[in-house]
């Protein structure tokens, strides 16, 4: 079966704002179903569908698979999947002070997020 839905992202880019929506919209772009999907990744098609209705949290290899196989940032699939890439949660730990107020000050105006 193949699925299209790239009339929605014409640019190759998704606006999913979690770690399993991602996942589906950037399979949809593709065209590919998750059957065929899951053996290139080396999972389980039951496993690929619990992660993308966010029932079970993505290991660190699965997200490194996925973000070879799309292309994606790994780092941006981590953090999508509540996850914080090693880096920065050093940089968290070291200066959690200055890290906060700046993305408190860069993305947070009159009390109200974007």
């Amino acid at each position: 079966m193949t699925i299209n839905r790239q009339e929605k992202y014409p640019d190759n880019r998704t606006d999913s704002t979690s770690f399993g929506s991602r996942i589906r919209d950037l399979r949809y772009q593709r065209g590919i179903g998750i059957k065929k999907l899951a053996p290139e990744l080396g999972v389980d098609y039951s496993y690929l569908s619990r992660l993308e209705n966010e029932k079970v949290l993505p290991s660190a290899e699965i997200i490194d698979r996925l973000s070879k196989y799309f292309n994606q940032d790994k780092d941006e699939l981590m953090l999508l999947a509540d996850k914080v890439p090693k880096d920065i949660m050093q940089i968290l730990r070291e200066h959690p002070r200055e890290a906060l107020a700046l993305l408190r000050e860069s993305f947070i105006r009159d009390g109200k997020q974007p």
